[in-house]
């Protein structure tokens, strides 16, 4: 078996992707490989998609996620359509079904080039979530962060994509608040036992928001997939916007941005945005070794293999 396989840096509003082709292989990306990559700059990444062969019928791969930190995600939205991208280019299909620890993933290119992938259904019990406490109502939860009479966060929204979210509802741009030094905090923070994802969302009109999110794992990201999904479907059951809105990532606002259909036929979120090809070349799926596309010269941790 070859030590090494290919890989493409891609990006989904600016969250940054490597999708890793790992079929036809029985071994997977380690968690050192995964943190050797995030610490070389060129390949530095938010979350890496490794493509295996499938494991169920009626799909066509199972898709293995990791977070910069190589701990193992459970869900990536921005990520996915990365895949779909790589796929679609490879082999000329337009849908896939892909397979996480999450579930069933459904994708489909655009004609416009953009990609749909429905997220499945968004969960809302406490115990599901998962959180540390029982709550009747998870569309606000008792969690703050600041001083108790004059807090700077309050009262999020909690919901499971697949990964645990926390939404805090703010009335100014998001990019004016410290997530930096709040983010870590709440991630770690008692009430999720499995962590979270915390995303600050601004709503601007009964059928757009911004967020900004901090990611579980992977810390302050351009854009995250999930956490928008999370963050639309808990303004409509906020009674903040309607079922379909527009998302705008404040980190990343000249990417584009999403559009989220919280179906009423099924439940189902359907997320559809933009993917982008940056570059490609070839990877130790076991050390995290790698080299660029036509470069003769590999590299490892930032530094030049010898």
């Amino acid at each position: 078996m070859s030590a090494t396989v290919e890989f493409a840096r891609m990006n989904g509003l600016g969250n940054k992707i490597l999708v890793v082709d790992m079929r036809g292989r029985t071994d997977k990306v380690t968690p050192a490989a995964a943190i050797a990559l995030n610490a070389a700059e060129a390949t530095q990444f938010d979350q890496i998609m490794a493509i295996h062969d499938p494991k169920a019928e009626g799909t066509d791969a199972w898709i293995d996620i990791l977070n910069c930190d190589g701990t193992k995600a459970q869900a990536c939205g921005n990520g996915t359509r990365c895949v779909v991208q790589a796929l679609a280019a490879e082999t000329g299909k337009k849908v896939f079904t892909f397979q996480t620890v999450a579930g069933i993933l459904n994708a489909v290119e655009l004609e416009d080039g953009t990609i749909s992938v429905d997220m499945g259904k968004p969960v809302f019990a406490w115990d599901k979530i998962p959180l540390a406490e029982e709550f009747y109502d998870t569309s606000r939860i008792e969690l703050q962060i600041g001083p108790i009479d004059d807090p700077v966060l309050h009262s999020p929204s909690a919901a499971s994509m697949g990964n645990p979210h926390a939404i805090f509802w703010v009335d100014r741009d998001v990019m004016s608040y410290d997530l930096a030094r709040f983010g870590p905090l709440l991630e770690n923070h008692p009430m999720f036992p499995e962590r979270a994802n915390i995303t600050l969302a601004q709503v601007t009109s009964p059928d757009a928001m911004t967020t900004r999110t901090w990611e579980r794992g992977a810390g302050l990201t351009l854009a995250c997939g999930s956490a928008a999904c999370a963050a639309a479907v808990s303004a409509a059951r906020t009674g903040r916007t309607g079922r379909k809105v527009t998302v705008t990532v404040a980190s990343s606002p000249n990417r584009g941005s999403l559009t989220i259909d919280w179906r009423e036929s099924d439940d189902h979120v359907v997320m559809t945005g933009p993917a982008e090809w940056e570059w490609s070349g070839s990877v130790d799926p076991s050390t995290g070794l790698w080299s660029r596309e036509a470069s003769i010269q590999a590299e490892a941790s930032g530094a030049d293999a010898r």
